[in-house]
């Protein structure tokens, strides 16, 4: 078993910045993928950013590029994601979680474990 805690959401206005931190314990992997989603009220869970855990190799949601950035501490066993230029439409639960065969970013059906959702408000 995985077990994910995220932390680091909380209110911020437009314009904002906000930091994620995901720390994993339990099994390891080889080469894990460890990805962030969001899901806003009435919309489907969304694909966010996604870290390569043994290389590094990252992959972003069109609609984050250049704001977002996901990376990793190896000795903390933590990914983080750091939220620049916050938008409203950047409102959601936002969710780590870990593809144990690093054989997807974005699609969440081929992600195994999930930590518990941490909520972003952006609003003025």
């Amino acid at each position: 078993q995985v077990q994910l805690v995220e932390s680091g959401g909380g209110l911020v206005q437009p314009g904002g910045s906000l930091r994620l931190s995901c720390a994993a314990s339990g099994r390891t992997f080889s080469s894990p993928i460890i990805g962030w989603f969001r899901q806003a009220p009435g919309k489907e869970r969304e694909s966010v950013a996604a870290i390569n855990w043994r290389s590094g190799g990252a992959d972003y949601a069109d609609s984050v590029k250049g704001r977002f950035t996901i990376s990793r501490d190896n000795a903390k066993n933590t990914v983080y994601l750091q939220m620049n230029n916050l938008k409203p439409e950047d409102t959601a639960v936002y969710y780590c979680a870990v593809n144990k065969y690093g054989n997807s970013w974005k699609r969440p059906t081929l992600y195994d474990y999930w930590g518990q959702g941490t909520q972003v408000t952006v609003s003025s």
